[in-house]
This record gives structure tokens, sequence and C-alpha cells, in this order.
């Protein structure tokens, strides 16, 4: 689905934890989350440390929509 939403000209950004398996459906901007239960977020921890980290995965996956990309790009968090 990524490939052809981007095919059609939309820039998309694929956040996930399995890495290996967004680049082989064909993301091209990736942002690496925290698991799969809670990708951008940590049930362990204060709401104001998940409020935190889930700001700081989203602020890069903004940014990363607005990267110019010539190859699959994992986006450091």
């Amino acid at each position: 689905m990524v490939k052809e939403i981007e095919r059609a000209g939309f820039p998309i950004v694929h956040m996930c934890n399995l890495i290996p398996v967004s680049k082989t459906v064909g993301a091209n901007r990736i942002v690496p989350t925290i698991s799969i239960p809670y990708p951008l977020g940590d049930p362990g921890t204060s709401k104001e440390d998940q409020w935190k980290l889930r700001y700081h995965r989203t602020k890069v996956a903004v940014e990363a929509l607005a990267t110019d990309i010539e190859e699959q790009t994992v986006f450091k968090v």
C-alpha cells in the first residue's frame, strides 16, 4: 500500500519496529518505533515520558515527509 500511495505522488512515512519487513515491502521513508503492541509508547513509563517519546517520534516522521530522498531511508530517532 505504501508503494502505491508514493507512486501516486504522495510522500509516506512508514513507522514500524520491524525495519527489515518495512524495507521488503518497499517503504521509502522508515521511522523506527518502540514495539508491536505499543509502537509510540511504553506503558511502563510515566505519562509525561510517553508524551515526550510520542512527540519526538512524530516530529521525526513529519521531518521525514519533508526530506527529499533517492533511496530507502531509515531515519534515526
